[in-house]
């Protein structure tokens, strides 16, 4: 117990390859953890834009592609 408690540093050569992969795996989880949260703001912000986007046309009585007819 005693020997795993003080060790000391391994100063190990970490190759361009190895460093290349850690260094894309951090930009890979970062990207990844901006962009769930960027869509977790951007989907509710986006329903919210369509909600509101529906009700001025029904409300302005525009036509829109819900609003044609075969006919017309």
């Amino acid at each position: 117990m005693v020997l795993m408690a003080s060790t000391s540093a391994a100063n190990a050569y970490i190759g361009p390859g190895s460093g290349l992969s850690a260094i894309g795996s951090l930009v890979s989880v970062v990207a990844a953890v901006f962009l769930a949260m960027a869509g977790f703001v951007w989907y509710p912000l986006k329903r919210l834009f369509r909600r509101g986007a529906a009700k001025t046309s029904k409300s302005a009585g525009g036509v829109g592609p819900d609003r044609l007819s075969a006919g017309e």
